[in-house]
């Protein structure tokens, strides 16, 4: 079915928003962009449609008035009707964000939530082609990168926005048409929010300097998306060969290959794998991903920076770690005993034959430490750290054994051939066995 609404069909049909049998929920505010969207859907006899409004109680009987407006519309129409509302202002002083953040956040939490409910295929909202360019311009003003550029997505998971190529002139023009009504916002009037200002000074502005600018904005759009989603790919197959290890998840990729990718592939994947970290959550600022970046080409082979949510970006040699888990603890020294001893906090055991003398400890490294190598050599522990690649944060909790003499044995280097008692001390890696106690 074609309407007389050009570009809400053809996008539409591009990417097959509303296929028959569809079950569709249309968010509707009330106002003349989602009453004319409403109107269309009504017109696809092939969907079963739903209408839901969400009341923000942000503007008292001005709320209850679209509320109700809403409500007899659907019901004189057989619609069938879904509220959700809540206390924005309140929950937004809770969560500590903006008011327009809160009441988005609420309102498409409500939407999907619906959605589930209902086993809904769609839910389309009235975003329209003035809205994208709004974005664009809120986005570019507060400085953004290729994606932010992209505008408003056209579709996302169940969302649909069949206008958003529609310019709100045409909105106008088919409620006056299909004598559609509608209810006004009072706050859209002002300009306290950044978007009426782009909206009521801004937009008309550029229109009037270069008659045609939304027109060619909206076809603008479309094609940066396009390019950034290309370099998404792009970038998705460089964070793919990141693996999880270990009890807690933590991602791994060698830091070279990030380092070597150019900066729009290699930050985008820096942020797929935070995202991936934070099980979906991929906020991170630009000064973060560009930090990370840097510590993968940095000639210092080890570092950390700490991002949002508890997560760490940290380099060791060839491998930048991503994890929730803070750097392992210095090994407390203590004195062992006969028989085999688990070390608490490390992956090792410390094997002594017969009892301890006086002196002898287990202990982290210390500035002075050197063993007797099987060539004959004597090094220094921290050069041997660095020869073997030991990541710096690991060090004082890989336990060695000392007494008055020096160094007897280092975990995972072996025994100081120097040392009188050399056999009588040996460290051994706990397997994941012997961990579970088989």
């Amino acid at each position: 079915m074609t309407t007389d609404l050009p570009a809400f069909d053809i996008l539409s049909a591009q990417y097959e928003m509303l296929p028959p049998g569809a079950v569709v929920i249309c968010a509707v505010s009330g106002g003349a962009d989602s009453m004319c969207l409403l109107h269309l859907l009504t017109r696809r006899e092939d969907l079963t449609l739903h209408a839901a409004h969400f009341n923000h109680r942000l503007r008292g009987t001005e709320s209850d008035r679209d509320e109700a407006f809403v409500r007899d519309w659907c019901e004189t129409r057989s619609i069938p009707f879904h509220l959700g509302s809540g206390d924005v202002a309140g929950e937004a002083q809770r969560r500590k964000m903006g008011i327009e953040e809160t009441a988005r956040a609420m309102r498409y939490g409500f939407l999907s939530r619906l959605a589930l409910e209902l086993k809904a295929d769609r839910i389309a909202t009235a975003h329209n082609a003035d809205d994208n360019a709004e974005t664009l311009l809120m986005h570019l003003l507060r400085g953004t990168g290729l994606g932010g550029l992209g505008g408003i997505d056209p579709v996302r998971w169940k969302y649909v926005r069949p206008l958003l190529t529609t310019p709100r002139s045409d909105i106008d023009a088919y409620l006056n048409t299909h004598r559609i009504p509608h209810v006004e916002d009072s706050t859209n009037a002002g300009d306290d929010y950044l978007r009426n200002r782009i909206r009521h000074r801004l937009l008309p502005l550029l229109e009037e300097w270069n008659p045609g600018f939304l027109s060619r904005m909206t076809h603008t759009i479309p094609r940066l998306r396009s390019d950034n989603e290309t370099l998404e790919d792009l970038a998705g197959q460089l964070s793919r060969q990141a693996q999880q290890e270990g009890e807690t998840g933590d991602w791994v990729i060698p830091a070279p290959l990030l380092a070597a990718a150019p900066d729009p592939i290699a930050l985008r994947a820096v942020r797929q794998l935070v995202g991936e970290a934070n099980e979906g959550d991929w906020d991170c600022s630009s000064a973060h991903l560009t930090s990370v970046l840097a510590l993968c080409r940095s000639e210092n082979p080890s570092g950390e920076i700490h991002l949002p949510h508890s997560l760490t970006a940290r380099r060791e040699y060839d491998r930048l770690i991503l994890t929730h888990e803070g750097p392992p603890q210095s090994l407390t020294p203590f004195t062992p005993q006969p028989g085999y001893t688990p070390i608490p906090g490390t992956v090792w055991a410390v094997l002594l034959e017969n009892d301890p003398w006086p002196g002898l400890v287990v202990r982290p490294r210390q500035i002075g430490d050197e063993i007797t190598l099987p060539n004959g050599h004597r090094r220094s522990l921290k050069k041997l750290y660095i020869d073997k690649k030991i990541p710096r944060l690991l060090r004082d909790s890989l336990p060695l054994a000392a007494d008055d003499e020096g160094v007897i044995a280092v975990a995972g280097l072996g025994p100081n051939l120097a040392h009188p008692r050399k056999e009588r001390v040996t460290f051994i890696k706990i397997t994941e066995k012997e961990e579970n106690g088989q």
